[in-house]
Order: C-alpha cells, then structure tokens, then sequence
C-alpha cells in the first residue's frame, strides 16, 4: 500500500459509528422487537451489509501489517460477498415497484450502480495497487448514501432533499480533498475524478426523479 495512505483503515472505522447512527431508529433501537416492516430479507441484508463493511476496514490493516496472502485471500472471499450484496437489494427493489413507490427506486439502483462500477474497476485494476485501492475508496463513498440518507430526517429533523444535498457535499469534499492529498504526495489522482463523474451524474438523475 501507498505509504501516504497507511491510515486509510481507521477513517473506514468511521463507517461503523455512522452505519449505527443511521439505522439506530428502524434497525437498531427496537431490535429484537422489530415491526412486521422489518422481515427476513431486511436482517439478510443487513448481515450481508455488515461482512461487506468488514471486509472494506480489514483489507487496509492487512496490507500495513504485511499480511499479503491473507489480503488476497479476503479479497477472493468478496467475490463472493459483494454479489449477494447486490442481490440483497433486490427484495427492496421488488417491495418498493410493488408499493408503486417508483421514484424510490432511484436509491437501491442509483447506488447498486455505483458499486457495481467501483468494484468492477477495482477488480480489473486489482494487480495495479494504486488504482484498486482508490476505486475502493470509493465503493465505500457510496455507503454513505444510505446513512445519512437516514441520519438527516431521522436524527436531524432536515428534510430528504436538504439530506440528499448536504451528502453529495461531503462525498464532493472527501473526493476533492483525495485529490489535492495525491497532488501534493504527486500521486495519480485520476481514480477519484471517474468517482466524481459517477456521483455527479448519481445527483442529476436524483434531481430529475425528485424535483
């Protein structure tokens, strides 16, 4: 790993307080008295989410401590864990098109999409250390869709709109602030503007669906 990016694993660690944050109310507080909302595909997920986020905090711990095999070895085992979490969307995507919900399907497909995309690359560019790596940074930058998608009603009381914008602002931020880090370290940086096409592009399609 980029020794300029020797860190990386304890800013992914933030994902977990904020995965909590934003699912404290539907997921967390009434467990394990759940609501007939809350079924079996719902905790199936969830599962799959929390193997996912796992594997993204304990792949750059494994490279600094020098632990190449078991790297390797843990990324194989995304091969299959990232494709049952695309699965995973799809009873969503099913439940919200049956409740003629169809504007919400923006989110479980705009946001598939995007990790679909990241991931791929990141395979492809898998023996081109830099390149995989920043394409997994930004896989994980989409996590936080689903976050503070929920952290902003749910805790702030801000409705979805101002939600959705203030979360392309601090994916725009991350990424911009990625970007001048590499320039500085004189890195290559490209990975992270095909990153910000991709969001840019998720937050024109989320304005025509919505306003």
């Amino acid at each position: 790993m980029d020794r300029t990016y020797k860190y990386l694993g304890y800013f992914l660690l933030l994902l977990i307080p904020l995965i909590f944050a934003g699912f404290y109310k539907t997921y967390f507080q009434p467990f394990p008295n759940f609501s007939k909302n809350i079924d079996a595909y719902i905790h199936l997920h969830a599962i799959i989410a929390a193997i996912w986020v796992a594997i993204l905090i304990v792949q750059p711990f494994l490279i600094v401590q020098k632990k190449v095999a078991l790297h390797r070895t843990v990324g194989k085992l995304s091969y299959v864990v990232f494709p049952l979490l695309i699965i995973s969307f799809i009873p969503r995507i099913v439940k919200t098109y049956n409740a003629g919900d169809f504007p919400y399907l923006f989110f479980p497909l705009g946001d598939g999409s995007l990790l679909i995309l990241f991931y791929a690359l990141a395979i492809y560019y898998k023996k081109k250390t830099a390149k995989h790596m920043r394409y997994m940074i930004a896989s994980a930058l989409v996590l936080l869709g689903p976050t503070f998608g929920r952290i902003g009603p749910n805790l702030m009381g801000w409705s979805e709109l101002l939600t959705q914008n203030i979360e392309y602002a601090i994916i725009y931020s991350i990424l911009i602030s990625l970007i001048l880090y590499d320039r500085k370290n004189k890195r290559k940086f490209q990975p992270y503007l095909f990153a910000m096409a991709g969001f840019i592009i998720h937050q024109i399609i989320y304005h025509v669906v919505f306003l």
